[in-house]
């Protein structure tokens, strides 16, 4: 398969099997100056699929930079009222959305804290009803990524650079199942092999989950009512959507107050073009009560102060350490890879959807229920193939689940 026919269906992946979308429906892109040329064929592909109209939005990482350095101080406490209006009209016309990565994972490398901190929590106030959209799937999206010279060198920095870019594009065909045949029936039987998995742990009912490896004893509690899912999702019309791709996990909610214990991060988190490394979290009842960081612990505590619910967890998801991306040893400095490679933790908001009924209750219902709300949802990743994780059933029978990193 030539690189032109990997591109054209990684393409068509993201317009049927990501976002998937409908004939007569609005596709809103949000993406860089990185990737223009491949969203001009995400484009093309949309509007084959029957799209009715696609709007493309491109962000630059030079222009982000500047803001952080050059804006007054008073600005970063704002956040622009279009930005939230357009993804409302959005989600009024039932449309989907879909983000085409390629960040430099150091782009804010730098940026005080503080301004980082009042940006994340003016976007949050701002985007709150986009957030509800997409935390209870209301609306199809999806996020993919794609090769930026930066990123690019940050992964491959012992490659010389001209070959950097060719070889994430190869990394990640991988990780997406591009490669051999069709890739929407790769993903077709990929996603049936997760959703067995959700099956099995949904059919169990366990209680509570308890980790162990070097650096992590963490025990959590599970809502009697929780839900196991993948990352294959439905609309309320009906339309199903797979919302990271590539994407290897199985995932769920915690109990709010019933996560003790510590643990500790086994890749870098990125987060606000920043890395956060060396990082260890220790819970009381669910809370945060010690988080230290040997690598941006400054911004790990903003990160965990942004609302009430930062402190607390908000999903808890498995990946075998044997998965195809963990496989390839590959650090991506990039969430959307690095969690699929490894068992991983949110701190913040909860999926209400990983509850029987969630999707239908306020906020308030939600924290009566012991589910946590925040205006934050920030995955690290904690998995390794030194970690086990055991099960506590109904009846309090404990039996494995992961050892040594990977399913029982």
């Amino acid at each position: 398969m030539t690189f032109q026919e990997k591109l054209a269906q990684f393409a068509e992946l993201a317009v049927k099997v990501g976002a998937n979308v409908q004939k007569g429906q609005t596709l809103l892109i949000n993406t860089t100056t990185d990737t223009v040329e491949f969203t001009r064929l995400v484009v093309k592909k949309a509007y084959e699929a029957g799209a009715a109209r696609v709007t493309v939005n491109f962000s630059d990482g030079v222009t982000d930079r500047a803001f952080f350095d050059n804006a007054p101080e008073d600005e970063f406490g704002k956040y622009p009222r279009w930005i939230a209006e357009q993804r409302d009209e959005l989600i009024e016309r039932q449309g989907a959305l879909l983000w085409i990565d390629a960040a430099d994972p150091d782009l804010l490398t730098g940026v005080p804290v503080s301004k980082l901190s009042a940006h994340q929590k003016a976007a949050g106030k701002a985007l709150e009803n986009y957030r509800d959209a997409v935390m209870n799937d209301k609306i199809a999206w999806s996020i993919i990524a794609i090769p930026s010279k930066a990123w690019a060198k940050k992964v491959f920095p012992n490659l010389p650079e001209e070959e950097q870019v060719e070889a994430l594009w190869d990394a990640i065909f991988k990780t997406v199942h591009i490669g051999e045949g069709s890739a929407v029936e790769n993903w077709s039987e990929h996603l049936v092999k997760l959703h067995a998995r959700a099956d099995q742990l949904n059919a169990k009912r366990y209680t509570k989950l308890h980790y162990t490896a070097p650096g992590t004893d963490l025990t959590v509690e599970l809502p009697e009512k929780h839900i196991w899912q993948t990352g294959s999702s439905k609309t309320p019309q009906n339309t199903e959507f797979v919302a990271n791709m590539p994407t290897e996990e199985v995932f769920t909610l915690p109990a709010k107050y019933g996560v003790n214990g510590y643990v500790s991060n086994t890749k870098p988190l990125v987060f606000q073009g920043n890395i956060i490394d060396q990082f260890k979290l220790t819970f009381e009842d669910g809370v945060i009560v010690k988080a230290e960081a040997g690598e941006g612990h400054d911004l790990l505590q903003e990160m965990i102060r942004a609302d009430e619910g930062s402190k607390y967890i908000g999903e808890i998801a498995l990946v075998p350490h044997e998965s195809p991306i963990s496989a390839s040893n590959i650090l991506y400095y990039n969430t959307l890879f690095d969690e699929n490679a490894s068992n991983h933790i949110a701190v913040g908001a909860a999926y209400p959807t990983c509850f029987e009924g969630g999707s239908e209750l306020s906020e308030e219902e939600l924290e009566a229920n012991g589910i946590n709300v925040s205006i934050t949802h920030e995955d690290f990743m904690v998995g390794s193939g030194e970690m086990d994780i055991d099960g506590v059933l109904p009846d309090g029978t404990i039996e494995p689940i992961f050892r040594k990193g990977n399913w029982a």
